[in-house]
């Protein structure tokens, strides 16, 4: 098959709660299956439409790196840091640890810290690899060093129910104070993600409308070893915002962490498959789940989230869920969700939001229970956390 020629048929791929999945996301998956570098995907029960590739998609390329299935927030990722102390702490000293939360996190576009925070992500050389990342450095990365993006980004304290101790995890079964975060790479990954994807589709003009934002960069080119370096760098550089985030509110609160948990998603991993090809797994919205490997998929601002231990199963491509996945546009929820509807709910499940849009209400998402019971042969249940203060951005806005 030549390089520039698309399937007529797509690959298959296998699904994984298929009754949560609208038409439109499959169409999209169909169309990532067509591609000449495309080799394997799965789709996750969270699935939803996406640029591209759907959010919750899996996709193995042979050869080449697809920005736009990596995505615009690159290496957004979770963290759970779980303290020495009971949750019943909250409820003891609620205003404390709220006035914590309004003091240690900074969210949206614009946001940044005065003074600048530190972290040895900047002193990484790759910051100096091209034009483009040591303007970024500069513009992006030293201001918003250890702040949040708005949308579905937060922070949050909650509840933790250890229910199986695990070795990697370290804590006995019970109940535990926990800290919850989700962001990314904020400017960084947004400017990344837009410069690179522009070059591949002036590189890929016979692409179809509908194929377009799947379009590659050759990994042995020279755009596509920069944006590999760039992409990367990205990935730590959300990883420090996370580490900033979470040392100063463990300072802040006076608590030692027992454990941290955390994974990244919107990235793609140099991996092999069971026949020994090297591959490149965009997981765009999807968890690393490889047999061991640790992670969280939050639920909504009112609903658990779940600490997973992977399977390690080949046929997801060692994947998981990300999340609940959204079964309403943002929109659709503005339209149909009022403010009495969301905090009514809050309520009955006693979560106290500091900061959130409607688009982010709980009703907006599917239900994360069945989507976590969809991929039980991806996944172990060992702990669930349950949200209780929320800090989240009114701005409506992802980056």
């Amino acid at each position: 098959m030549s390089t520039r020629e698309l399937r007529r048929e797509p690959l298959p791929y296998p699904v994984w709660g298929e009754a949560f999945i609208d038409e439109t996301s499959r169409q999209q998956m169909d169309n990532a299956m067509r591609l000449p570098v495309s080799v394997a995907g799965a789709l996750m029960p969270d699935a939803h439409v996406g640029y591209g590739l759907p959010i919750g998609g899996v996709l193995a390329t042979e050869g080449a790196v697809i920005p736009y299935a990596v995505g615009v927030d690159i290496a957004c990722r979770m963290r759970l840091s779980v303290f020495d102390a009971k949750p019943d702490l909250l409820k003891q000293q609620e205003g404390r640890f709220e006035k914590i939360l309004r003091e240690q996190t900074r969210f949206g576009a614009g946001a940044e810290w005065k003074p600048r925070r530190d972290d040895p992500v900047l002193d990484d050389p790759d910051w100096q690899a091209t034009p483009l990342l040591r303007h970024l450095k500069e513009t992006k990365a030293i201001p918003q060093l250890g702040t949040s993006g708005s949308g579905n980004h937060f922070v949050e304290f909650g509840e933790l129910e250890v229910v199986e101790h695990d070795p990697k995890l370290g804590l006995k079964p019970g109940t535990y104070l926990a800290l919850l975060s989700h962001s990314g790479s904020r400017g960084v990954g947004y400017q990344i993600a837009d410069y690179y994807s522009k070059l591949a589709r002036q590189l890929h003009p016979e692409l179809p409308k509908e194929l377009a934002h799947l379009a590659w960069l050759d990994i042995d080119s020279e755009p596509g070893q920069e944006y590999w370096i760039a992409m990367n760098l990205a990935g730590r550089f959300a990883s420090a915002n996370h580490r900033v985030i979470h040392t100063q509110i463990a300072r802040a609160s006076g608590l030692d962490i027992l454990a941290t948990v955390e994974n990244h998603h919107n990235f793609a991993w140099e991996e092999r498959l069971p026949d020994g090809r090297k591959v490149f797994v965009h997981r765009k919205g999807a968890t690393p789940a490889g047999k061991g490997e640790l992670g969280v998929i939050p639920g909504t601002m009112g609903d658990p989230g779940y600490v997973v231990r992977g399977k390690g199963n080949p046929a997801s491509l060692n994947s998981a869920s990300h999340g609940a996945g959204r079964q309403m546009s943002r929109n659709q929820a503005f339209n149909a969700i009022t403010k009495k509807m969301r905090d009514a709910y809050l309520r009955e499940r006693g979560v106290k939001l500091l900061g959130g849009g409607l688009d982010e209400s709980p009703q907006a998402y599917k239900r994360i229970d069945e989507v976590i019971a969809a991929q039980s042969d991806l996944i172990d249940v060992i702990a669930r956390f349950q949200p209780r203060l929320v800090m989240m951005t009114d701005d409506p806005q992802d980056i």
